[in-house]
């Protein structure tokens, strides 16, 4: 197909085009499960090997593993993350890719927010807090700065991606 045929068949309004660091999404529920088990296998791997494997996402960003108390279940959950340091505080980006619902960890954070964050290997525990939108403003360019996807997805929901900050405990 000629680039401009091609061009005309891809609506920059298409949440599933692929753009500049993020995945191509397609089906919503699809991508669900797919990134339901490849977080499984990736905190798994993580973990086993003390952080020296699967310590990247796609492109090469550094993850870290975020675990809190699950909300309703109790259970410890483990979530790989893109790592967002800031000083000593760590930061967590409720991004899902942009899909329109909130990951499944936001709701467990704000009912938990004592939580353990593992990146290269060393686990330290954390308060977490919700930001107000002005700090989410302020804070945007140095979570851009580490993963310039983060506005991609921001572009591609209605919703504020909730961003938390986690300073030791």
């Amino acid at each position: 197909m000629p680039a401009t045929e091609l061009e005309e068949s891809v609506s920059a309004d298409d949440p599933t085009t692929k753009r500049s660091g993020g995945p191509r999404i397609g089906d919503p529920d699809r991508f669900r499960r797919n990134m339901k088990l490849y977080s499984r296998l990736n905190v798994w791997v993580y973990r086993w090997s003390r952080g020296r494997l699967m310590n990247t996402a796609m492109g090469g960003f550094p993850i870290c593993v975020l675990s809190v108390q699950g909300r309703t279940s109790g259970r410890t959950r483990r979530v790989p993350l893109i790592h967002c340091p800031l000083g000593e505080d760590e930061l967590l980006v409720g991004s899902q890719a942009g899909l329109d619902t909130d990951p499944l960890w936001v709701a467990s954070v704000r009912a938990h927010p004592e939580v353990e964050i593992t990146a290269g290997g060393r686990t330290r525990a954390f308060l977490a807090r919700p930001v107000s939108e002005d700090e989410t403003r302020e804070l945007w360019p140095h979570l851009c700065g580490i993963y310039p996807a983060y506005d991609d997805y921001q572009a591609r929901t209605e919703r504020s991606l909730p961003v938390f900050r986690c300073t030791p405990r």
